[in-house]
């Protein structure tokens, strides 16, 4: 087992001056032998796309796969409500001091000063960049760029397009990419999954991919690997994420040899429609900017709960957000908002459908913001969310309130990388959400599209470039034993899925069983006994899924069931460090609430001397056994302080 010696390789000096020094430093390659190089990116949403488009566009040869049928159905389109930068148009005291702040702040001070600080800076040329691609950012009358806030701001630097801002940032990477494809800089592989990483000395040199449609495997060899495949959080079953976001790259990576970092960091969202039955197999999210003009609140008497609620009394209702945090109300974090609603429900307050013997909902009301501003401008900003809620639920939000409940969405946890957005392996690369983020323990909302752009238009061509100078191209006539020996292992692998010795259940059946060990252990709310008793449950559902799970069908053909037990087979490991890592940590720090550390007010209670790190798990052979790391945090600009959104 490689000894990792933990180095973020951060820049030193004026935090304003570090990433401008740092790509002073790093080398570039010659655009006349760029051409000799080859790079693999791994996932095209957000963050891969944008990386394929620039090191297309610098010169490098670039291969890119992604298992949808096209790169522009990938997940960053399911982001509805927009993207922070630091423009400050409105004169409300943003800048990108405060965009840092905010983040390290919204994070529980979990995340290194130099990269957030990267990305605050950087947000800005993100919005321009979109724009000079024509994505259609909504506009005051005046012309500039309207905004809003978002959840754990004050200021307005949450700039949006109608529809589905992440569908139409993708479309401009997505245009950014067509056209190296156009110019053949760009090899594009749809309906392709990685099935592993190839090593080469101890260094990313290709992944082994899988057609979905005809089975084949096949090597796929380069001078380095980037891996921006999105996040985790389908390993509840329910989530917020297209059923076919997955962890299988970045586990993959991680079983040979890359750290794992901060796992149990999942991110709860608030405004999600309530699951309304035990066979319901996806959560529907919903923008949290409903909660700039949409009020919160929950029948103050248990026996209200079955009420309409238009026949509730003004009285008898409570807008406990406002009442709990005056200073925010409805914009304090995702993190905080979604334990108060559970703190609700938790009491008996709950209104809408029963799961397991309980009400799981609160409104979300628009009455007082349509009397207000009027029903035109209320369809205007949210006539489109408005209109999926009613498809999916059957009620208009204009004359009834909606019914909202946290749900699983975003991930901070994800493969360790340093300031380069390198791994702890030599020649890979993540960017986006496969990596473990700049967040910390909770995201702002609207960052994930910041960072995953961030990471593909201007840091990672800088990066990979950087590291591709000092390598010599490898010889793409050249046999590797070690591609062999990982295509025979991805093989073995889907053989023995294919084969199980007693087959009754389908992979469908076991996920589900997981996500609700998860869920209840490792969710909205930890406890010590809960997940020790957990990783038991785990290890045996996951022993029992090598006997008897059921595929049909064979390996060599398009087979949806096999696809679907392979990433349930990723889930199940790591499922267990999760528990294992919020086990560890004997904290609570943004979404990761631990029981045991809560302070009087219900608030999460850090324990910075012990727990201000970055905890690094590597893979040790056993997957119930994995040697923690720690990257110590240490903030010389900002000083860490027991967050009050009162």
């Amino acid at each position: 087992m490689k000894d990792f010696e933990l180095d973020s390789h951060s820049p030193k000096g004026s935090l304003e001056d570090r990433w401008t020094q740092h790509k002073f430093n790093s080398k570039i390659v010659n655009p006349a032998n760029r051409k000799k190089y080859t790079v693999i990116v791994v996932g095209t949403g957000l963050a891969g796309a944008a990386a394929a488009a620039s090191l297309g566009e610098m010169g490098y040869n670039v291969k890119t796969f992604c298992f949808q049928d096209s790169p522009r159905r990938a997940h960053s389109i399911a982001a509805q409500g927009g993207i922070n930068g630091a423009k400050n148009y409105q004169n409300d005291g943003d800048s990108v001091w405060r965009l840092f702040y905010d983040t390290l702040k919204g994070g529980d001070f979990r995340a290194r000063e130099s990269n957030v600080f990267r990305l605050a800076e950087l947000s800005s040329n993100i919005i321009d960049q979109a724009v000079a691609q024509g994505v259609p950012f909504a506009r005051e009358y005046s012309g500039y760029l309207a905004n809003r806030s978002f959840g754990g701001a004050q200021v307005s630097r949450t700039f949006y397009a109608r529809g589905q801002t992440g569908q139409q940032l993708l479309l401009g990477a997505y245009q950014a990419m067509s056209k190296q494809i156009a110019e053949g800089s760009i090899t594009h592989y749809s309906r392709c999954e990685m099935q592993d990483l190839i090593m080469v000395k101890n260094h990313a040199k290709g992944i082994v991919s899988r057609d979905l449609i005809t089975g084949k495997l096949e090597t796929h060899m380069a001078d380095c690997v980037v891996l921006c495949t999105g996040g985790y959080s389908n390993v509840f079953y329910l989530s917020t994420n297209a059923k076919g976001c997955n962890t299988s790259a970045i586990w993959r990576a991680h079983k040979q040899g890359a750290l794992f970092a901060n796992p149990c960091f999942t991110q709860i969202h608030p405004t999600c429609i309530p699951q309304h039955g035990e066979l319901q197999s996806k959560l529907t999210l919903m923008s949290e900017s409903l909660r700039n003009d949409g009020r919160v609140w929950a029948p103050k008497r248990k026996e209200d709960c079955d009420k309409n609620p238009e026949d509730i009394a003004e009285e008898n209702r409570d807008y406990f957000l406002e009442r709990m945090y005056p200073a925010f109300g409805n914009l304090v974090p995702r993190d905080i908002a979604s334990r108060a609603v559970k703190l609700i429900c938790d009491e008996g307050r709950g209104v809408g459908h029963e799961i397991d013997g309980q009400k799981l909902g609160v409104y979300l009301d628009f009455a007082q913001a349509i009397k207000k501003m009027g029903l035109e401008a209320i369809t205007e900003k949210y006539g489109n969310l408005f209109e999926m809620y009613q498809r999916i639920t059957s009620e208009d939000p204009y004359s009834t309130p909606m019914r909202i409940y946290p749900a699983v969405h975003y991930t901070m946890g994800g493969l360790w990388v340093d300031y380069n957005l390198m791994t702890s392996i030599d020649g890979l690369f993540a960017g986006g959400e496969a990596n473990f983020s700049d967040h910390g323990a909770n995201r702002l909302g609207a960052s994930a599209l910041m960072q995953g752009l961030a990471d593909g238009y201007f840091i990672l061509p800088t990066t990979v470039s950087d590291y591709l100078a000092q390598q010599k191209p490898f010889d793409p006539e050249r046999k590797f034993p070690e591609a062999e020996q990982a295509l025979k292992a991805a093989q073995t692998r889907l053989v023995r899925l294919l084969n199980a010795p007693d087959p009754q259940k389908t992979p469908d059946d076991f996920h589900r069983q997981l996500g609700q060990i998860l869920w209840h252990a490792c969710g909205m709310a930890r406890e010590k006994k809960l997940l020790e008793v957990a990783i038991i449950e785990i290890q045996q559902l996951r022993e029992q899924f090598w006997q008897q799970v059921k595929i049909t069908g064979t390996d060599t053909e398009l087979n949806q069931t096999l696809e679907r037990a392979g990433r349930v087979a990723d889930f199940f490991e790591l499922a267990e460090l999760m528990c294992i890592d919020a086990l560890a940590r004997e904290e609570s720090c943004g979404c990761h609430a631990r029981e045991e550390h809560i302070t009087e007010d219900g608030e999460a209670q850090r324990h910075d001397d012990d727990f201000s790190y970055v905890s690094a798990w590597q893979y040790s052979g056993n997957i119930s056994l994995p040697k923690l790391h720690k990257e110590e945090l240490h903030f010389e600009f900002v000083r860490p302080n027991t967050r009050n959104y009162r």
